[in-house]
């Protein structure tokens, strides 16, 4: 039976899943969520037998209930095919004491593509389904990744256009080359003179702008997201963390039922969301170690029960994780309230007035699964060197914010169950950073130059990702103001 997603700010306003994707964000700023978490009636001995895209059918046919079999099995078939480099779609390597998630193996080698592969057959599908003569206009503000996993996903696709803004000082050089040399004729970049926040506060606004909606309606454009807000994104999320699991069971490293932990590079709070998500649906999680960097308001969150970004904002060598509001913990708030959108919308009115909120002991009682910690700048090299002396692995700067996190709860608690850390994008992506990590007398050479050595020190082969912008073209040259967002849409969009 088809079950309902209802907003976090609305309990009267729901949608279907087809309808919830289409939107990407509910009225008043809204999140959808789902009525009912499913449980995943299959048993995990089960799953092990099945191939990524048999567990990810299992998976989101339970949740995407208005979804028809064969338009699920179409999304699903266009998504994971060969524009991920290995069969597996994610492999699992033991590292370090823990089940590496290597999320990274997709066209733009972050986890971001793991999502955004599929997003553009499920929001085309569910245009379709929803008799939408509209043409969708993807609005979507990036810390580095999300940016070129959508253009990729959504670049030359009939009925959609794409707008992404990204911090202009605030990406990898890996990372801003990704986006300003995509080619798709229904692309558009540009720039912000601001950080990821005032990005993400940026479209977040133009989502809401009501005499906005009426004129692009009148031109015959509707807005939809690719971040981590459209649950189109966040179902997707919740596979990986399944497949990954059963990969254990098939293995024999696991017994089904067994309990793990899993550790997640945090900033927009969706990666990790997924994960529990997935648990709620039966998926034997211990704890959910939830990793920040300098930037660490989730820490301090978990540690205190008072949500604040009233700080300085600090750039860091994990760009992506470089984030004061993380949109997605919105979902958690409303489920740890006891599903009271009420009680949702005055904590989100605070942080929106106040820059900060503060939960209840009620509430807090219910974070109990979840433990933060974060790692430093400093800490983050440290772990990069210290992992690839002991078997030549390299990790990027992301997975080793998780890494030095999990070491630090491993430390306290002295809990050895068995751990999958998300390994959530390639080290090509952060070369600089890596290679001078690991070699300080590095510095001086070029990004390419580094990207030659990090081939021959980690003997893995340069992703096509990287090999295609040593010489593409600029294509997107827009930098403007946080003010401008709506302007350049309107011009990119001929209104």
């Amino acid at each position: 039976m088809d079950f309902l997603y209802r907003s976090t700010r609305n309990e009267n306003e729901t949608a279907t899943a087809s309808e919830a994707i289409l939107k990407g964000l509910a009225e008043n700023g809204g999140l959808f969520v789902p009525d009912e978490i499913p449980a995943l009636d299959i048993s995990f001995d089960k799953l092990a037998e099945m191939d990524y895209k048999g567990v990810a059918y299992e998976v989101m046919s339970r949740m995407l209930t208005d979804f028809t079999e064969d338009e699920l099995n179409y999304c699903i078939d266009g998504a994971y095919d060969d524009k991920f480099d290995t069969e597996k779609i994610v492999p699992v390597k033991y590292h370090h004491g823990a089940f590496i998630l290597e999320l990274f193996h997709g066209k733009t080698i972050a986890f971001k593509d793991m999502a955004l592969s599929i997003l553009p057959y499920l929001l085309t599908t569910a245009a379709k389904k929803n008799h939408i003569k509209k043409e969708i206009v993807i609005l979507t503000a990036t810390s580095g990744d999300t940016g070129k996993a959508a253009l990729a996903g959504f670049s030359d696709v009939p009925g959609t256009r794409i707008a992404v803004f990204y911090p202009k000082d605030g990406v990898s050089p890996v990372q801003e080359k990704q986006m300003v040399t995509e080619k798709g004729k229904n692309t558009f970049v540009a720039g912000i003179k601001g950080n990821f926040d005032d990005a993400q506060t940026g479209v977040k606004k133009m989502f809401s702008d009501k005499k906005l909606a009426e004129l692009l309606d009148e031109k015959g454009f509707q807005f939809s997201s690719a971040n981590s807000i459209n649950i189109g994104r966040l179902v997707p999320q919740m596979v990986y963390y399944v497949y990954a699991y059963t990969r254990l069971v098939a293995s024999g490293q696991i017994k089904a039922g067994d309990e793990i932990n899993v550790v997640v590079p945090t900033g927009n709070f969706g990666n990790i969301l997924a994960a529990y998500y997935a648990s709620l649906m039966g998926l034997p999680v211990r704890k959910f170690i939830c990793a920040s960097n300098d930037n660490k308001v989730l820490y301090d969150f978990f540690t205190t029960g008072t949500y604040d970004k009233n700080r300085d904002f600090i750039l860091t060598t994990s760009p992506s994780m470089d984030i004061l509001i993380s949109s997605n913990l919105e979902r958690l708030i409303y489920r740890i309230a006891g599903n009271d959108a009420e009680k949702n919308s005055e904590l989100m009115n605070s942080l929106n007035k106040d820059g900060k909120y503060e939960i209840t002991d009620e509430m807090k009682k219910n974070l109990y699964s979840f433990y933060g910690n974060f790692a430093t700048t400093d800490e983050v090299a440290e772990t990069i060197r210290k992992v690839y002396g002991e078997d030549g692995y390299v990790l990027d700067t992301h997975t080793a914010v998780a890494v030095n996190v999990y070491d630090k709860y491993k430390e306290e608690t002295g809990d050895e169950t068995p751990t999958i850390i998300a390994s959530t994008a390639s080290p090509y992506k952060f070369t600089r950073s890596v290679m001078t990590a690991i070699d300080p007398s590095l510095e001086s050479k070029s990004d390419f130059e580094l990207i030659d050595e990090l081939e021959k020190i980690s003997c893995v082969k340069i992703p096509k990702a990287v090999e295609e912008i040593r010489t593409a073209p600029v294509v997107h040259d827009t930098v403007c103001d946080k003010t401008e967002m709506e302007k350049v849409v309107k011009n990119f969009l001929g209104i």
